[in-house]
């Protein structure tokens, strides 16, 4: 008798439901399906996450982060309600409050500053996605203290890619991964757009297509790079200079692109006894002046039918003007960039430097292609087809996060223009709302008025000293001290500078920290001991040095702990959020697009949305922009402000399914009640195409232009040249040297001129003689499953990276006599932790490194206290500090960017020794009280009937 079979569902139903919505497990903004299924009380929970085929950016691709965002959505550290401190600060003693007394608190707090100093309120806030809306709310209440946590991320590689041409990596721009041959990449870790780069390296290389990684440590996207180059940490913009060396002295570089696109043909002022010694000639109209090839005198560069002469000097009134081009031979022809002067530093040899410079020179321009597109460009011309040039690069934090980051970022991006691969078939392309120039921005606004608003955006990018935030005497205007003389152009703030300067009332006092998603008391910190004293001090009567906290989180950080008043916010499924092109947008090169979230699942615990919440403090204080002319709300929540608020005239948050005229429009159009609506049922976001034509040579295609103006990404067509000589640097420098009536203090002139060249330079980022005590570089990076802290707490993700080894490499574990579990002892000026070490090969030589915020403090994240995060688990933050050791001065220099102020993370010195065998890693610092507990040891929940 034959066997039968027990029937089997081999389709099993997966879900009730599918909710297209965003993901917030990283910065990529993937677009996912979150499958939903009823319980047996009816109620519809989250069962499992996927990818959304359909979207623009991940196209169904999720990693591991996106798909752990169940295990996110149900943590057990989830905060719970509104919560007030009771107990001394850091004792984690809470009682739960309601919303209203929660809100009334805060009010009572902040009306006061508002009505008689609002500067004395420093908002600032973490990695949330909506800062267009939280700094429209600092700006209404009116201080100037307000930023987010780019100062310590990567506000170098932004800052320094719009001064130079308008735009950056990652959300400002893409490789053209249809056409590159070759791709570069610099100092890029998993964390940043992982999904898209890891699709694009996948289809170049199923085409052939080589990869160069460059970066100390070999991992993630390097380790699968047909070449890698260990590089020594912080050198990497003289090794970008040696190979701009290489090119410019075999004649590969693109010189018809340099003449028409960028600013090497301008005009330079080249006496040096003029007051504007090393500004650019302009007209009368501002415009930057050019000799013309045909007429051989000086014209703007825009005029119609001009040619930009690259070589042809002008003397005008006893004054010689050479062009940028000049001065770029003159340096990087230098010998100073050969490659045999730079190999022992850079740690590359210097064939290997001439290898590579012939490659990208080979591939650039012996393998450069034409599309049959027809475009015109600024000036009138049209041409018929667009040369491809496929070299491509991508950088992110590992070249940003050094006190030289910022010109060796420029460095990068002269690299990229001089072989002319920037919106060019093969090479790198913005995404809109990008290109535009640095004078497209905003300049940063400080001017107070009690109980009124600020006089306009607190960042932006400026132009000259005249720009800075300074008050009237010359002291910073803001308390993070940005745009100031200490780091003139920090278009991003100093988020990482704010607790230690409130501590010192150093430039002033202030009286309410108000903070959001910055775990500044551990791993968003460069001092967490430091940090975390500054935070529970008192003054002489026993008062709090800063008098008040707020802090707004999903989870129980270890930040929750040191707040006085704690406003819990919801998970990423429970919320509404706009991925906004007032902000930070998922476009692609080829269209603008922009998306939403939603809640899918509405909250079980007495939790608010962050945003929702600041829609109905801001109408408690009555601020403007958030009532009506009758006082009323303007806005119930922050759905509401998403579909009703306008930027300017039909401008608003969101740019899909805007009211016109005859039915709904694309980027301008008035407010329409159904917008959320239309994103859900067209599965949470919207995608506009740039025409066909449009999509390359943006800053000079007047198509592109005159779409970009439809969109309402402008008001007007600006094209504009790519400033190779970036002249707000100079004016700083002629400041510097004497010139002009806002002066520089005497202590920072040198390192003025020094620093802030108009050309790419580099120098030492560790500016001192520490290297024989401390020689070796200690680095951090985020692995790729994990992006924010929240990550390890993650049940899922925690099985990944339970915990964090330090990193050395074979020479150094053979020199201190380590294998692999063993313990060392590592040592900067600022302190000492004791961790194991585990060998890696593929690392460079003098360089250690672990994985980023996987330690966490015991008692944080509902964590058990013997959790391995908190055992095993360790931060390099407690190496490193906000302030450089002292140099005998008196002065209080800031471990950063002297330009930007970014945090210098990476020039972290260190030294070791081999340790005896240890229980957990040190320093151990006492467990904190969390206001959840500790969570189950084991997560198990079905899901369903």
């Amino acid at each position: 008798m034959p066997h039968k079979q027990p029937p089997l569902n081999l389709s099993p139903k997966v879900s009730d439901e599918v909710r297209k919505t965003t993901c917030y497990m990283c910065a990529c903004r993937c677009g996912i399906n979150v499958h939903m299924k009823a319980g047996a009380d009816g109620k519809k929970r989250v069962a499992y996450i996927e990818g959304n085929r359909d979207h623009p950016v991940n196209k169904g691709v999720l990693c591991a982060k996106g798909s752990a965002g169940i295990m996110q959505h149900n943590a057990p550290a989830r905060l719970r309600a509104p919560l007030k401190r009771v107990g001394p600060r850091g004792s984690g003693e809470f009682e739960e409050i309601s919303w209203d007394e929660a809100l009334e608190i805060a009010t009572g707090w902040l009306a006061p500053i508002r009505r008689d100093n609002p500067e004395k309120l420093a908002f600032f806030t973490g990695r949330d996605q909506s800062q267009s809306f939280t700094s429209f709310w600092a700006q209404n209440f009116g201080t100037p203290n307000y930023a987010a946590h780019g100062g310590f991320c990567s506000v170098n590689m932004a800052a320094a890619g719009i001064y130079t041409m308008g735009g950056a990596f990652w959300e400002f721009g893409q490789p053209d991964w249809d056409h590159t041959k070759l791709f570069m990449l610099f100092g890029v870790a998993e964390d940043h757009d992982s999904n898209p780069i890891k699709m694009g390296i996948g289809k170049i290389k199923a085409r052939g297509a080589r990869v160069i990684g460059v970066n100390p440590i070999r991992t993630g996207y390097n380790a699968v790079a047909d070449d890698w180059v260990g590089i020594t940490p912080g050198t990497d913009g003289l090794f970008i200079m040696a190979l701009i060396h290489c090119l410019m002295k075999s004649g590969k570089i693109d010189l018809e692109y340099l003449a028409q696109f960028t600013n090497a043909p301008c005009l330079v002022n080249s006496d040096e006894k003029s007051p504007e010694y090393g500004l650019l000639l302009r007209n009368e109209n501002g415009k930057e002046l050019v000799i013309d090839r045909t007429t051989g005198k000086p014209a703007p560069f825009d005029q119609k039918g001009v040619r930009p002469d690259l070589a042809a000097t002008h003397r005008a009134a006893g004054v010689t003007h050479r062009p940028v081009m000049h001065l770029m031979a003159e340096r990087y022809l230098s010998d100073d960039y050969a490659p045999e002067a730079v190999a022992e530093r850079t740690g590359i040899s210097a064939a290997r430097i001439r290898a590579i410079a012939s490659e990208l020179a080979r591939v650039a321009f012996d393998e450069a292609f034409e599309l049959d597109h027809e475009w015109t460009d600024f000036r009138g011309e049209t041409h018929a087809t667009m040369t491809g040039r496929p070299v491509s690069f991508h950088a992110m934090r590992g070249i940003s996060a050094h006190a030289n980051g910022f010109q060796t970022c420029r460095a990068l991006h002269v690299l990229q223009i001089i072989l002319g691969t920037v919106e060019v078939p093969g090479g790198f392309r913005f995404k809109p709302p990008y290109p535009k120039p640095a004078t497209a921005h905003p300049k940063p606004h400080c001017k107070t008025t009690c109980n009124g608003p600020l006089d306009g955006p607190h960042l932006g990018f400026v132009q000259g000293p005249d720009d800075l935030a300074l008050k009237p005497d010359g002291t910073a205007a803001r308390i993070d001290k940005a745009f100031t003389w200490d780091n003139p152009m920090s278009a991003h703030g100093l988020m990482h500078m704010v607790i230690s300067n409130a501590h010192a009332g150093d430039p002033y006092k202030i009286d309410t920290l108000f903070m959001y998603m910055a775990n500044m008391a551990w791993n968003s910190s460069m001092n967490t001991r430091g940090v975390i004293d500054m935070l529970t001090d008192t003054d002489e009567n026993g008062d709090y040095v800063i008098p008040r906290i707020i802090y707004s989180d999903a989870y129980s950080s270890e930040m929750v702990a040191y707040a006085d008043l704690i406003l819990p916010d919801t998970t990423y499924l429970e919320r509404h959020d706009c991925i906004s092109l007032l902000d930070r947008p998922i476009c692609e090169a080829d269209a603008a697009a922009d998306a939403i979230r939603w809640p899918v699942v509405e909250p079980d615990r007495n939790v608010r949305g962050f945003q929702s919440v600041l829609c109905d403090l801001g109408a408690r204080l009555n601020l403007p922009g958030f009532v009506t002319e009758d006082g009323d709300q303007k806005y119930a929540d922050y759905a509401d402000y998403i579909i009703n608020h306008e930027r300017r005239p039909g401008i608003g948050p969101l740019a899909g399914w805007r009211t016109g005229a005859h039915g709904l429009t694309a980027g301008r159009g008035a407010p329409n009640a159904s917008q959320i609506d239309n994103y859900i049922e067209n599965g949470g976001f919207f995608v506009e195409h740039i025409p066909q034509g449009a999509n390359y040579y943006k800053p000079w295609n007047m198509a592109y232009q005159d779409w970009a103006v439809g969109m309402g990404l402008f008001d007007a067509p600006q094209p504009y040249l790519f400033s190779l000589y970036v002249e707000p640097l100079r004016r700083f420098q002629l400041a510097a040297e004497g010139h002009g009536d806002r002066q520089p203090p005497d202590h920072l002139r040198d390192r003025i001129r020094r620093t802030m060249d108009p050309l790419p330079i580099w120098y030492d980022p560790s500016g001192d003689n520490r290297a024989t005590e401390y020689p070796v570089t200690a680095l951090t990076q985020r692995p790729m499953a994990m992006y924010h802290s929240w990550g390890s707490q993650n049940a899922w993700l925690r099985q990944l990276h339970g915990h964090n080894p330090l990193y050395l490499p074979t020479n150094l574990m053979r020199d201190h006599d380590l294998k692999d579990g063993d313990w060392a002892t590592v040592t900067s000026p600022h302190g000492e932790i004791t961790v194991p070490v585990l060998e890696m090969a593929a690392l460079n030589p003098n360089t250690v490194w672990t994985w980023n915020a996987i330690g966490k403090r015991k008692g944080a994240w509902a964590l058990d206290k013997d959790a391995p995060e908190a055992t095993k688990g360790f931060l390099l933050n407690h190496l490193i500090h906000e302030l450089l050791p002292p140099k005998g001065d008196g002065l209080r220099w800031a471990n950063s960017d002297p330009i930007t102020g970014q945090a210098a993370w990476f020039d972290l010195k260190v030294r070791i020794a081999k340790a005896a065998p240890q229980d957990q890693s040190k320093p151990v610092m006492a467990p904190i009280k969390s206001p959840v507990g500790q969570g189950p040891d084991s997560l198990a929940w079905k899901v369903g009937k």
